[in-house]
Order: structure tokens, then C-alpha cells, then sequence
């Protein structure tokens, strides 16, 4: 077993474990690696490479601040652009050379007598009980592997005895033919909008399999011109607005979200023309109607849709799904339909990830086993008590039903940043977010969350855990978690101090509990 000393192992290199690095370099914490299963930066943008695979935030908001991108094609980006814009800000930063790709973290663990992560790694893709291991040892770790990273298998039964292809569209697979083929779609979310008219075009039939319909308003997507693309090159403050008008909006539309349901009319007015205008029958309209309010599941963003759903080839079933056989999917009616393809598009583990059950605190639980009761909690998004000098990223409600993660992303970074200047500065080698600032928070967050269209809109979403609590969203204005985030606040804090302060590797001595 091989072993590495770092000040940082950041888990992920999609765009918070990017950020990250980046961050930390520009503020010379440059002793980190970056450890990532696939093969490059990208993260989410890197692994869903199924056919319409698309943002639904704007290209000029969903990109990094300090890093705009004058070259984008379309006002909304795809997967392809943004993953290369991942990577072609990995090279302009020069961090690439701190990655360690194809490399799978089995194991991190807090050791309370090294005051140091222990983390376990193999070579992605093979059996962690044969495989050659190499152990991180890290003062700092920084979980950077987001929420959209393991996906969602549906428990139907019979789906292992189908004799055809099954495939997640979080691991879609070119290889699969479906010109001329049976395929059936299980989903409705925002990878099945973007799955479904592009392989109908393709396939000799379509079924798509509706749990619940979402409201879904135009796509204003166009390309940008010639004289766009020279401004934003030449004058980028053009880009810049841009950027903040867009920024704008969408936090009118967090408004109407969490404080005053009646502010989102106008968007469910807007989705019901959509609607009208992408489907004649009027059977299928009222199938594709939702029956909760807008915004209560994420607003999705699509010009097609439901022309889609209008096709001759394609089927919309909303029976349940009773058991999948060797042939095909038979619905609670009865009725068997048969397939030669089964596309799963069910989302993520998002409030279960197999990922917590690898994390391992001081008092030797998982962070499985610390939210099994009470659900995904933390402080800031960021730390979690009993899980000493590890910031997460995109963590508990930090997430967003309106606009751009990368604004929360880098709002998390003035965190990360203020948080290893502090420990730097006063010598600090152990930060613990004491268990009454982390209750505390928690208590604010779901007292802003009790009149939110998530709670009261009538719906079941990804956006609540199995006990139907709302861990994962944030529960307001972006603007006010960035303020949050702006400085590191110690004294929310348990600390430990080196009594020599001048190398935050070298072991500790403590000396004091608090800040």
C-alpha cells in the first residue's frame, strides 16, 4: 500500500471541485490533489452524455464569474460545450496537473489520533479487495462530488429478468442501437424532456412511462451572433450584464418560490400555453397537465417536448408500472408492452448517495449513519459536526429549483478560502462546527422553508428525503447565502490549535477546544 501526504485531497473534479482548486491555488494553498473516478474535469457534465443532454440555465450564468466563456455557441448550453469549457478552464488555471483521474475513493476516514483523513483510493473499476490501494493522508478534505453522481435505479420487480438492454441515462451507452427499435422511457424528469425527442426520432416506437407530469415552459434557446460573439470578446462588461439581468429574473422566480406562491401564476400560465401549443389531443393535454402547483418539482425548460409526446410513434402511459418481464413492462391494468430497450431516466441518490456510507467521522459513523434519523444536516452547506476539517460542497440545502449551482459554488468558495486562511493564520489543525451552530441553522432553515411552495405545493419531489423533510434546498435569495458564506465565522466553532502554529502538516498539540 502506497501512501501520499497532502495539505487537501478534494474529492471531485467536477465544477466545485474545480473551483476549488483553482481558488485555493490563486491563494497559494497549492499542497492538494484532486482525486476523480472518470478520466477528466467535468463531473455531471462528463458523465451524462445521453442524446439532448443540455443545461436549462443560462450559458452566461452557468459558468464560473472569474472565468466567463466569450466562445459560447447558444444561449443555452450542451453537454459537449460545457464539459469542454470545463476542461479548457482546468488548462487556462493550470491545475490539471494536481488531478489524479480514474481513481475511486473507497474509504475516508478521520483519524482522531493523526488529527488527519485517511483516504482510501483503487483504481476505478475494480474490485477493492484485490485491487492495489494507495491511502491519502490529508489534513483537510473537500467532498466535491455534488448530488448528481450515483444514479437512481427504480425497484420494479422482474427488471433484472429483461432480456434486452437496460440503460440509466446517467450512463448512457453509444453502443446500443435503437433505429428501428421498440424502446421503452421510465421518467419524466429533466433527462427524459431531453431523452425522448431525440430518440424518437429514431425508433420505430416509443413508450414513455409518467409517474407524475411536471410543468415545463418554453426554451428560449437560440444561437448567439456574430456581432454578440464580438462583444462579448471585445467589450465584456456586454457579457457581464448579460449575466445579471438573467441573475435577476431568476431570482424573482426564487421570490414566488419561498415567499408568495401567487407571484408564480404568470409561469404557470406560460407552461399551460405550452401545452396547448405542443399537443392537439386533448386526452394527452390532460395527461400532461400537472396537478400541483408550479415549482413545487423543478420547473423544466423545453420547446419539444411535447410535440414529442404528439408523435405517432410515441405512447405516453401513465398506469403504474406493475413488474418488468424478459419482453417488456406489464402496467397494474394488465397490459403488457413489449420492448427491446429499457431507458431508465429516474434521477439520482441525492438525500441517500452511496457516498455516505464511505465518509467516516471522529466518533467512527458514517455520514449515512449520522442523517439516517434526522436527514441530510450541516452548517452553511459546508461542514458537519462530528466531521472534523471536512468542507463539503453543494451540501445539505444548498440546492436551487431557480437558477445557476455555480453561484452557490462559488459563494462556497469565499468559504473554503476564508476557512484554510483562518486555520493558516492562527494555527489551527482541528475545526469541528459545534453540534448548537449546526442545530441552530438548521432550525432557520426550516422555519424559512414552512411557507415555500416545496412544502405546500402538493407534491412528492427528489426535493424531500424518506421522511419527508426538505434537507436539500436552499430557502431564499441566493444573494443572502453568499453573504452567509462571505467570511469563515470561527466562533461557530470547536478548534484546536498547534502550540507552534507554523506548519498547519505538522501534528498537533492541543490546546483549547474553542475559538
Amino acid at each position: 500500500m502506497t501512501t501520499h501526504n497532502v495539505q487537501v485531497a478534494i474529492v471531485g473534479a467536477g465544477f466545485s471541485g474545480l473551483g476549488a482548486a483553482i481558488k485555493m491555488s490563486q491563494n497559494s494553498f497549492t499542497d492538494y490533489v484532486i482525486l476523480d473516478r472518470g478520466a477528466d474535469f467535468g463531473g455531471t457534465w462528463r458523465d451524462n452524455t445521453y442524446p439532448g443532454a443540455a443545461c436549462d440555465v443560462a450559458s452566461n450564468l452557468y459558468s464560473y464569474s472569474f472565468a466567463p466563456n466569450p466562445e459560447w455557441s447558444r444561449s443555452y448550453s450542451h453537454q459537449p460545450e460545457i464539459h469542454r469549457y470545463i476542461n479548457d478552464v482546468a488548462d487556462r488555471y493550470g491545475v490539471r496537473d494536481k488531478a489524479r483521474f480514474g481513481v475511486e475513493v473507497i474509504r475516508a476516514a478521520w483519524s482522531e489520533s493523526e488529527q488527519h483523513w485517511l483516504i482510501d483510493t483503487v483504481p476505478a473499476g475494480t474490485d477493492p479487495a484485490t485491487a492495489a490501494m494507495t491511502t491519502y493522508r490529508a489534513q483537510h478534505l473537500i467532498g466535491a462530488v455534488g448530488p448528481l453522481c450515483e444514479p437512481n435505479l427504480p425497484d420494479i420487480d422482474g427488471i433484472e429478468s429483461f432480456g434486452g438492454t437496460v440503460m440509466h441515462s446517467a450512463r448512457w451507452d453509444d453502443d446500443v442501437e435503437l433505429s428501428g427499435k421498440r424502446v421503452a422511457v421510465i421518467g419524466t424528469g429533466a433527462s427524459a424532456i431531453q431523452i425522448v425527442p431525440e430518440v424518437a426520432k429514431r425508433v420505430a416506437h416509443l413508450d414513455v412511462y409518467q409517474r407524475t407530469a411536471p410543468w415545463i415552459v418554453p426554451r428560449t434557446e437560440r444561437p448567439y451572433t456574430p456581432v454578440e460573439h464580438w462583444l462579448f470578446k471585445n467589450a465584456p462588461i456586454v457579457q457581464s450584464a448579460g449575466r445579471a439581468g438573467v441573475y435577476a429574473f431568476n431570482e424573482f422566480i426564487a421570490f414566488g418560490l419561498t415567499h408568495s406562491r401567487t407571484a408564480l401564476k404568470p409561469v404557470e400560465l406560460v407552461a399551460r400555453a405550452n401545452i396547448a401549443r405542443g399537443i392537439r389531443d386533448r386526452k394527452l393535454r390532460d395527461k400532461v397537465t400537472p396537478r400541483f402547483q408550479v415549482g413545487c418539482k423543478r420547473i423544466l425548460r423545453s420547446n419539444a417536448w411535447y410535440p414529442a409526446l404528439d408523435r405517432p410513434n410515441v405512447d405516453l402511459v401513465t398506469d403504474p408500472i406493475a413488474r418488468v418481464t424478459p419482453s417488456g413492462i406489464v402496467t397494474a391494468d394488465g397490459t403488457e408492452r413489449e420492448i427491446d430497450v429499457l431507458i431508465v431516466a429516474t434521477g439520482f441518490h441525492v438525500t441517500d448517495s452511496p457516498v455516505f456510507d464511505c465518509i467516516v467521522g471522529a466518533e467512527g459513523r458514517s455520514l449515512a449513519q449520522t442523517w439516517e434519523t434526522n436527514g441530510m444536516q450541516g452548517y452553511k452547506g459546508s461542514f458537519v459536526h462530528g466531521f472534523p476539517n471536512m468542507m463539503l460542497m453543494v451540501g445539505p440545502a444548498t440546492g436551487l429549483g431557480h437558477t445557476s449551482m455555480v453561484y452557490m459554488i462559488e459563494s462556497q468558495l469565499n468559504y473554503l478560502v476564508d476557512y484554510l486562511k483562518t486555520v493558516r493564520t492562527q494555527g489551527i489543525t482541528r475545526v469541528d462546527v459545534d453540534e448548537e451552530s449546526q442545530r441552530g441553522y438548521n432550525t432557520g432553515i426550516q422555519h424559512a422553508l414552512r411557507n415555500s411552495v416545496w412544502v405546500n405545493g402538493g407534491c412528492a419531489s427528489w426535493y424531500a428525503d424518506d421522511n419527508g423533510n426538505i434537507t436539500t434546498l436552499w430557502p431564499g435569495f441566493t444573494f443572502n447565502f453568499r453573504k452567509q458564506t462571505r467570511r469563515f465565522d470561527v466562533a461557530a466553532y470547536s478548534v484546536a490549535r498547534d502550540s507552534s502554529a507554523a506548519d498547519i502538516n505538522t501534528p498537533p498539540v492541543l490546546t483549547s477546544t474553542r475559538a
